[in-house]
Parts: C-alpha cells; structure tokens; sequence
C-alpha cells in the first residue's frame, strides 16, 4: 500500500501540455472515484464561472466509457469509473486513454490523453500449479532445461524481474531475457541423475516481479528421470508474424507453428499448447495441439484489438519444451457505417435568431481506419439550416436564413453521413426542430375600419358591433384582449395582444346614432306656457302681405325629424292672417277694412316631419288698432276698478262704518300720495328688460328667426308696470337699431326718465338681432304702453315707428309725450274715485 501512494503522489505532478491547447494527464491506475486528476479549467486557460453557461462536458471517442468527469464549480477533472490498466491495456508498454473536452458558446474541442500508470497490483503466477518435467539419466552434467514462464499482468518493473529454486543437489538456476525482453528461467543441471537412485523429485520454482514491496508467485517442479531423451524441440521459427483481415469467417487458418525433435519414438513427438496466453485471445483463436495449426474460432475486430501476441509452447514426450511467440497484425476493413450523435441541440429555437445562429453540435464517428474512417457529411433537404465543420469529427448545425413559426413551426432535418471506403458506407440521422414563438406579430383586424349605425334611446348594453382581429402568434402570444378608448387619444390600443412586451393595433369605429323622433317642436316666440297676456299691434292701415308676427321654434332632432312646418289651426277670422309653412311668419291676406274685429285670436300649431309626427301649439293675440287708448278695455279699466274697490268698502262699512271708516280715509290718502310722488315718470333709471324674453342660446343674427333688427319700436308702459311685460306693437322705419342695441329717447311718447332694458326673452337662443335673422327688425322702435297697477303685469310694445333709435344699451329713453299721456290717465283714475265716494 506504500507503494500504491507513492506513485499517486508522483503522477499527479505530471501535466504536459501540447502546442495545439490539448492536455495530458498522467496518473496511477485504481484510483477512486471522484479522485482528483488534475485542473483541467487552469490548465487550459478557461473560465471556471463560465463552464456551466458552455456546456463543459467530457465526451469520448467511439462507444469507450467515459472514465473522467469535470466539476463545473471547480474546474476539476475527476475520475468517473475505476481505470484498470491491465484490463484496458494488457501488455502495452503505454496505456493511454483519450477523452474529449467540449465546450460550447462557441464550439470548442479539447483533446485529452490519459496517460495511466501501472501500479504493482499483480502477483506473478504459473498457468499450471505443477510442471511436469522427465530428464534422462543420461543428461550430462551442465545440461539447460527450460522451464515454463511465470505470469505478471503487470509491466515495466511491476512484471516478473527475477526467479529463485529451492536449494538442491541437481540442479541450479539461470535467469535469462528473450528477445521480448521477458525474463525465463533454464534450471542447469549439476550432477548427473541416476534413475536407480531416485527416479524423481520434487523442485519450487518461485517468481518475483520488481515492486516494492516485490510480489511474488510459486510452482512445483516435478522431475521424472526417464532412461534416454537427449533432444528437446525446436521451433522454425523463433517468431511467427501474420497479418489477418478483420472479420475473417471462422476456421479460417491464421498460421501454422512447428517445432521439431530429433528423438525418435516416444521422445520425438511434439505437442503445442498456448502459454500464458491471456482469456480473451483464447476465444479467438484456436490451437491444434497435434499439427500447431493456429485457427479463427471467435470473431476478430480490427476496432477492438489491432495485434494479438500468442505465446507457443512446443514439448516433446519426455516433457522437453521450446518456445516461440505468434504475433498476428489485424488489418481493417470498412466494415462500420458513420455514426451520427447529437452533442448539444437547442430547441425549441426562437424565430427571431439571426442568420448564422448555432442550433446544435453534431459529432460524427467512424471507428475505421484512414480513409474508410474519412467522413462527409450533408443535409438531405431544402431547409434554412447549413452544417459547418468546426473541429476534428464536430459539426455545427447553424441557421442560414430567418424563422418564421407562422409558416412553419417545426423542421425534420436528415443528416446523412458517408465514410470514403470502398464501398462506402453511410447513416442518416433525424433531428426535429422546433421553432418557439415571439411575439413578432400584432393583431390584425379583419376590416379596416367599421362602421355601426345605433338607433338613439337603445337600452343600455345593447350590441352595437362586433370587431374582430387575429394574431398569428402562438399561446398567450396570439391570445387577443380588446379595450376601448376615447377617439382623442392619440394611438389608443384597441386590440392588444398578451405577449411581453405587448403588440398592439387600431382600427376606427364609427358609431352612426340614428335620431329618432323623440322631441317636439320647441316654440321660442311667443311664450308657448300661455301664462303670459302678450299682444300684436296690427295698424289699421295694414295692406295684404304685411308682416304681422312671426312664430319662431326649433326642434332638438335632425334630419327630417327637425323640420318643421307652421299651421293656423283657429282664428277669428280665418281669411284675414297667413302663416309662412317653412317661416312662420305671420302676414295679412288681405287689406285690413273696418269690418274687421279689433280683437283677432290665433292658434298655431308647430308640427315636425318626424314619422309619427309631434307637434305643439301657441296663442297670439293681435289688436287691430292705431292707438292703445282706443282698445275699450283699457278705457274702461280705471272704473272697473274703482267699483271693484267701492263694493269692497261698502262691505266692510257695513260690517263696522265707524271703526274702519278712519281708516279707509287714511288708505285712501296713502294710495294718492304714492300716485303722486312720481307724477308722470315711473322710472328715474333704467329698467332691465327680462331675460325670460330672450330664448336660452340664440344672438340676435340676420337670418336667425328671431324678431328682425332693420326694424326699430316703440315701447309703452303702463302706471306701476316696473316689472311687467313688454310689447312691440308698432313698427316703423324712421330710425336704426345701433350696434348697443338700446332704445334712444325721443321727446313725444316717453313715460320715464330712465332708460328700459329690453326684455331677453323676446331674442332666441344663439340668435343676434341682426337685418335679416327672423326676428323684430331692428331698425324699428316700439311706444312701451303701461296700464294702471302694472308693475307686477307684462308689458308689450303696442306701437312701432321709426323716429328714434334702439341703442346697444337695450333701454328705452323716455319721451315727455309719454308722460303727459299717463298724467291724464292718471288724472280721469282719480276723479272716479273722487266720485265714488
């Protein structure tokens, strides 16, 4: 066991390195497994942190096992199977093992030769466990007589150095080499035998080999002293050589051995035996004892054996021997198709690899000899894959072009492989590949933009389309996920896929609401609630055609659904008024006479040309007169007033006269004094013009529909009307509406001294007061009439003329001839009530 750790000790200091970057080893046999070797990582200069992400692997030539290993942490070579140098190598003076370092990332091969030592694990020993030996009595004395060789597995000075006998009288040993270098023992004879003294004995041969500690092995010697064999045999030759192809048929004869004796008899004939001839060769050959000829009995495989060293014995029949060694040199023939194996093969390959990229390792391996061990190597079919030789017996399988998985996902390729025998000799291999997805590809939709028409007022989650994209890719790749997003938003997703990073696409959808005939006509003028007193001046004067008034509504629809026509449904006088049916505009059909009732009520109904048809009506009340004071309601107001307040007071007089008769005075009294405070003006400043008159959303524009502003009004109010309605009721052209859109003073019809802002509601929503919009005109100006106790009561324009100017301002300036009408007014009030009482 020193011995064994001594040699472990030396070896593994021994590393050679070649000029081409191999690496050697050398190294005892029988290690253990897992014994270190050496740093194959250091040796070679490479990255220890880099082996795993290379693939660092040891591979080997043909179907030899593998016996070492490489630790990727570490960079180690390691033993992986227990190395018997006499097994793998038998007598060879050198045994050496080669095995293969590949890495890959890129493709690299690293050639390594294990060199592996003997140790003297051993014991010589002798095929027989006696050696039978028959010596004549006659032999002289100094005779030689060979005696069969001891065995050693073991080489070099591990095999068999030296013999020694047990002491005798006879005989004495000599240690002898033969041309192999192999050492034999001859025992000499020192005294003659006599036969009638002793006719045998008995002898111990033992053999040493050079170890340290030596080994050693023994055998008897049985010696026979016969009467007479003075002759041993002799061989033809001393050594037999022959070549012998591979795979020759059994029986076939390989050599024939002779040896001859000069004996006769008995003494003369030769027999042949194999000496020390290991097991396995005696599976394959066969020795006929009798003729020496030497014959095939097994198969015989230039791959596994290349020469065979048989070692012959020829012995008489008194036990003689000689020796002669039958070396026979198998040649190779191309018996051994290529063999394809696969190294290394990435797959699934992502399709976006670039032209060139490496797939897989191919190694090709022919275990014959010079050319019928060359091998070529090809693709059979049209696919985007080349091999590319890269070092000895490697192939690297690399893209030649792009991938796409949408054409094809996956690629058989076969590999055909043929060696330059004769004949040659091939293999194929198959390799699937499959090429793995990337999310190259976003959806598509299958139209380029939709379209949809939704009826308006659909109930919620109602369909409106379907939109429909496909993605190619495979998997959560191809999986399709909608979303919706404003159209404002620049580069919205609308079809994305799930892959990482996401793809995505657009398409436009264009929703159609088709109106439905859902609101009615909306009449803007006059006030369609029917809870305001609003009255047209007509002139008496007025000849056919003449504008009168003009309904203004709109409808919230579109399309047909909003256009709306104009119906006089009732009238007084149903052959006096016409409407516009497109317009609305209120005109005369004829002159007016005096026939012709003052007081003309008219029902207009606004219809829409929706399907069914909605429509909505209004009232407008016009006075046939010149002049206010004229209608014989207003004349009549003050008395009816006052008889209304008489019969109040008689009640109450007669309930209690003498408890609220001092108070009625004092009531009475209050109710002149306010009269009279502002005799003839009832506003000092302006009056603003309610807003309810001005429909939500409309300027007053030419063309707009509302009351149209080449015309100008006059605007009359009655006492007490601060917050009553207002009218136009007489128009004229004498003056312009200004761009401030007031009513500039003039100094006859006036009743304040302030300015009135002119009432928003009688201007539509959106519409300007501009020539030409439908509404009033501007250029004409309207006298503002007030009736007594109106301040709560609408007011109207009654009386238009053209004299004066509408300011921006939107007031009406006060005229003195206003005022003096309503002190007279004032006055006739209250000589009624002076009466009265």
């Amino acid at each position: 066991m020193m011995q064994e750790g001594f040699f472990l000790f030396f070896s593994i200091l021994f590393v050679a390195h070649t000029t081409y970057g191999d690496v050697s080893y050398s190294f005892p046999e029988e290690m253990k497994r897992g014994s270190v070797i050496g740093n194959i990582a250091k040796d070679l200069g490479l990255n220890v942190n880099r082996l795993s992400s290379r693939k660092a692997r040891i591979d080997t030539e043909g179907n030899r096992k593998r016996y070492c290993d490489i630790n990727l942490n570490t960079g180690e070579l390691t033993v992986a199977e227990r190395i018997d140098r006499e097994g793998l190598c038998g007598k060879k003076a050198s045994c050496v093992l080669n095995q293969e370092l590949v890495l890959e990332n890129p493709l690299e091969l690293r050639r390594i030769s294990l060199l592996v030592q003997d140790i003297n694990d051993n014991n010589p020993f002798f095929g027989k466990g006696v050696i039978d030996m028959e010596i004549s009595e006659s032999a002289v004395k100094g005779k030689r007589f060979l005696l069969e060789e001891a065995n050693d597995a073991d080489i070099g000075q591990h095999s068999v150095q030296s013999y020694s006998i047990q002491d005798n009288e006879y005989f004495h040993l000599s240690v002898q080499s033969n041309s192999l270098g192999e050492k034999y023992a001859e025992i000499i004879l020192n005294k003659e035998l006599d036969r009638e003294q002793q006719k045998d004995l008995t002898l111990i041969l033992t053999a040493v080999d050079g170890g340290t500690p030596p080994r050693s092995g023994t055998v008897a010697i049985h010696v026979t002293v016969l009467d007479a064999n003075d002759n041993a045999p002799v061989f033809s030759q001393a050594v037999y050589k022959v070549s012998l192809p591979e795979n020759s048929p059994l029986d076939t004869v390989v050599v024939t051995v002779s040896a001859t004796d000069a004996d006769e008899g008995q003494n003369g004939d030769v027999t042949y035996e194999f000496s020390h001839v290991m097991e396995g060769f005696k599976q394959l050959f066969y020795l006929d004892r009798k003729t020496g000829v030497i014959s095939i009995k097994g198969p015989v495989d230039f791959e596994e054996e290349t020469t065979f060293n048989l070692r012959i014995i020829a012995k008489d029949g008194s036990g003689l021997t000689s020796y002669s060694n039958v070396i026979i040199s198998i040649s190779d023939i191309n018996d051994n198709s290529p063999i394809l194996i696969v190294k290394s093969l990435n797959s699934p390959i992502p399709e976006n690899a670039l032209p060139g990229t490496e797939v897989g390792i191919i190694n090709v391996q022919d275990r014959d000899s010079e050319n019928n061990g060359q091998v070529r190597c090809s693709i059979q079919q049209n696919v985007p894959f080349k091999l590319v030789p890269s070092i000895k017996n490697y192939y690297s399988l690399v893209t030649t072009g792009e991938l796409d998985r949408e054409l094809l996902s996956d690629y058989n390729i076969t590999i055909a492989a043929t060696d330059e025998g004769s004949p040659p000799l091939s293999s194929t291999k198959n390799i699937h590949l499959t090429v793995a997805d990337v999310n190259d590809n976003p959806p598509a939709f299958q139209e380029q933009s939709y379209r949809a028409h939704v009826q308006e007022n659909n109930k919620p989650g109602s369909s409106i389309c379907s939109v429909s994209a496909t993605d190619p890719d495979w998997r959560q790749n191809g999986t399709v996920v909608y979303s919706l997003l404003s159209s404002d938003v620049t580069g919205a997703q609308l079809a994305r896929d799930n892959g990482s990073p996401p793809l995505s696409s657009n398409v436009t959808v264009s929703v159609f609401i088709t109106d439905e005939n859902d609101n009615s006509p909306q009449i803007l003028y006059p006030s369609p609630e029917g809870n305001s007193f609003m009255t047209e001046m007509v002139p008496k004067a007025a000849q056919a055609r003449s504008l009168v008034s003009k309904v203004i509504a709109v409808d919230a629809d579109s399309g047909q659904n909003a256009w709306l026509s104009y119906h006089i449904i009732k009238a007084t006088d149903p052959g006096l008024f016409t409407i516009g049916i497109h317009s609305g505009e209120i005109r005369t059909q004829r002159d007016i006479s005096e026939s012709d009732s003052m007081k003309q009520n008219l029902i207009v109904s606004v219809r829409d040309n929706g399907q069914p048809s909605l429509s909505a009506t209004c009232a407008l009340y016009l006075l046939i007169s010149d002049n206010l004071a004229e209608v014989p309601e207003l004349k009549d107001m003050s008395r009816d007033e006052s008889s209304s307040k008489l019969t109040f007071y008689l009640i109450i007089a007669l309930v209690s006269v003498s408890t609220f008769f001092l108070t009625f005075i004092i009531i009475i009294l209050a109710v002149r004094f306010c009269r009279r405070r502002k005799p003839r003006l009832l506003f000092d400043g302006a009056v603003a013009i309610p807003s309810a008159y001005l429909p939500p959303n409309y300027a007053e524009v030419e063309g707009a529909g509302t009351l149209r502003s080449t015309y100008n009004y006059d605007a009359y109010l009655t006492t007490g009307s601060r917050t009553s309605d207002f009218k136009f009721v007489r128009s004229y052209n004498e003056g312009t509406l200004t761009a401030d859109l007031t009513l500039k003073k003039r100094k006859p019809r006036l009743l304040f001294d302030g300015a009135v802002a002119i009432p928003s509601a009688y201007l539509p929503p959106n519409y300007a007061e501009v020539e030409g919009a439908g509404t009033l005109r501007s250029t004409y100006n309207y006298d503002a009439y007030l009736t007594t106790g109106s301040r709560t009561s609408d007011f109207k324009f009654v009386r238009s003329y053209n004299e004066g100017t509408l300011t921006a301002d939107l007031t009406l300036k006060n005229t003195q001839s206003s005022v003096d009408d309503l002190e007279g007014l004032d006055a006739e009030m209250s000589d009624s009530f002076q009466a009265l009482f």
